[in-house]
């Protein structure tokens, strides 16, 4: 018997709706979640306080796409002083209103906190992500550049942080009105701050950046009002596709992303959801990978060294190994650090 073709249309609407409704439980289960889990990464954060050298074990084994963006250079600084890492969903309001639906659990912060080093003055360097949806259709997270007091002679980033740190200064100086014209937008790209920071960037290689310039990364301009707004929008739109009359969701020009000229970190945003939803919950699991990776014997690793002998201008440097420098009566043999097997 044929099946009436009406029969299995299916119309962009209702595909449409459907993934709303998928979205609008993905984000309720991501609240509920964070609620659940706040006192267990208390209890944890406090257990695992108690273990020498937790967090640079675990950044040792972390994923690789944390992991590419660990130069030697700052392998050195988390190896000796990175004390612990947290991140928390400051957009959700924990107890006593835990079925509060207000806020949005995809914003995080993400906390460094460092021992006294030859490095910066900063003890604790926090980065904070808003989710933000812009007029044009685009929805991810944006940030502010985070200052950090680098110490004479020892800027790991060549002075990208500070330059991009002192142009968002100037630009909220600058403070240009909502209704301005494009032209007079553009006018803060001439501050001769944004000269500056150009000037940095243009000797910069992405592969090269330090872990230390993500603190520096701003993502698209988007203000808080300018979200809410785009939230009701979206929400009236999704409104009228239940009853037939929404329209598509606006798509991005081809200029759209012309204000990320001067991103310092175009990563930014990937190494942020990395960090907050794969490193961090799964911290002991990659420490536990740290500890039986250790019982690795030196052969393993000079049969490696056998084998990438003309790799040296592409070396990987072991934390595990630096942290070992760190520890009491540690031989002259593990003064240089060995090199790290690449992570398949």
């Amino acid at each position: 018997m044929a099946t009436n073709q009406q029969d299995t249309i299916v119309t962009y609407e209702e595909l449409a709706e459907l993934e709303n409704d998928f979205e609008t439980i993905e984000l309720d289960t991501l609240r509920r979640q964070t609620r659940l889990q706040a006192p267990l990464y208390k209890k944890r954060a406090e257990l695992v306080s108690r273990i020498p050298n937790f967090w640079p074990l675990v950044l040792e084994q972390a994923p690789p796409e944390v992991d590419q963006f660990i130069q030697p250079a700052d392998s050195n600084v988390l190896a000796s002083h990175l004390l612990s890492i947290d991140v928390t969903r400051f957009e959700v309001s924990l107890p006593p209103d835990p079925e509060s639906t207000e806020g949005n659990p995809r914003s995080v912060a993400i906390k460094f906190t460092f021992s006294p080093n030859d490095w910066f003055e900063d003890e604790v360097l926090e980065k904070k992500f808003w989710y933000r949806r812009a007029k044009i259709g685009w929805a991810g997270l944006v940030s502010e550049p985070v200052r950090i007091r680098w110490k004479n002679g020892e800027d790991l980033t060549d002075g990208l942080t500070e330059a991009a740190f002192k142009a968002w200064e100037a630009e909220k100086r600058f403070a240009p009105g909502a209704n301005e014209s494009e032209k007079e937008q553009k006018k803060k790209t001439l501050l001769p701050e944004y000269g500056a920071l150009m000037k940095k960037m243009d000797t910069a290689t992405e592969g090269s950046l330090s872990f230390f310039t993500w603190f520096a990364f701003r993502g698209r301009h988007i203000t808080a009002e300018e979200s809410e707004e785009s939230v009701k929008a979206e929400s009236k739109r999704r409104e009228g596709l239940k009853s037939g009359t929404g329209a598509p969701p606006p798509t991005l020009g081809e200029d759209d992303g012309d204000e990320l000229d001067t991103e310092v970190f175009p990563a930014g945003e990937d190494l942020a959801v990395a960090i907050s939803d794969d490193l961090y919950p799964g911290a002991v699991k990659y420490f536990t990978q740290a500890q039986e990776d250790d019982r690795l014997t030196d052969a393993d690793f000079e049969e490696d060294d056998d084998s990438d002998e003309d790799d040296g201008d592409d070396e990987i440097i072991d934390l595990r190994d630096l942290v070992k420098r760190d520890k009491p009566d540690q031989g002259d043999d593990e003064d240089k650090p060995k090199r790290k097997k690449r992570k398949s």
